[in-house]
């Protein structure tokens, strides 16, 4: 007998891309769940055409714990009234996360947080996150430090920012003084990569904190483990799948 899904679970009508909008809305909760985000700050976005100008972002000044699918704005980095709006999202997702969809139609997800150790690490006056371990080795040669924070991310510093990701290899930008953001395909593949970035600062951060050697994987190991990781088949859908299930076990209203 096939189970069938929580009634939250059911599209409403006159909004597309329901799947997408519920696995950012899932995103969004277990990220303020395990404590990554920052008051009503921080912000996830999503693009929904072929070119990644138009996109779903995170409305202004809600909470990451309040996040719904339904709550999603869509917006069009190449539309100049959207400040405009009544639903205006909030200045600096406009200037970093509409200079990124606008330049860079191959960062189709952006998950940008402010979170402890990733931000600790940003803190550092080399902000490298080293391969030490398996964690750390997915971002190896994949991973871009900016070291000239301007100041908040308004449209003239975000586009300095989103020209440091233009190398679609690179799926993290460990924003000096600032804090990270993540790129990926989907909201799955985003957010496990977001996960794993501050596992993975977290584990540096403590070793460092040991004052002992730290063992460094070899260029050889590092690259190879990393692209292990690139092509580990189904690891980010699987963590989302678990992550919806244990939303939907506690009655969440992520899917409305």
């Amino acid at each position: 007998m096939a189970l069938r899904r929580p009634l939250m679970n059911a599209p409403i009508p006159n909004l597309t891309h329901w799947k997408e909008r519920c696995e950012m809305a899932a995103a969004f909760r277990w990220t303020a769940h395990l404590g990554m985000n920052e008051a009503v700050a921080n912000h996830f976005s999503l693009a929904t055409n072929p070119q990644g100008t138009r996109f779903l972002i995170n409305p202004n000044g809600r909470h990451f714990a309040r996040i719904t699918a339904s709550s999603l704005i869509e917006i069009d980095a190449n539309d100049p009234e959207t400040m405009n709006r009544p639903d205006a999202p909030d200045p600096t997702a406009w200037g970093l996360h509409g200079q990124v969809h606008r330049a860079l139609p191959h960062a189709r997800c952006l998950m940008h947080v402010h979170s402890i150790h990733a931000t600790v690490l940003a803190s550092l006056a080399d902000s490298r996150l080293p391969a030490i371990d398996q964690n750390s080795a997915m971002f190896h040669n994949r991973q871009i430090v900016d070291d000239h924070y301007g100041g908040m991310a308004f449209e003239a510093e975000a586009a300095r920012c989103a020209q440091l990701l233009a190398d679609p290899k690179i799926t993290t930008m460990i924003m000096g003084s600032h804090g990270v953001l993540i790129v990926g395909q989907t909201p799955a593949e985003t957010f496990n990569r977001l996960y794993y970035f501050e596992r993975a600062a977290e584990t540096y951060i403590r070793a460092l904190q040991t004052g002992r050697p730290l063992r460094y994987l070899s260029e050889e190991i590092a690259e190879k483990t990393a692209q292990e990781w690139d092509s580990y088949a189904g690891a980010a859908d699987f963590h989302m799948a678990e992550i919806r299930a244990l939303l939907d076990e506690q009655g969440a209203n992520y899917a409305t």
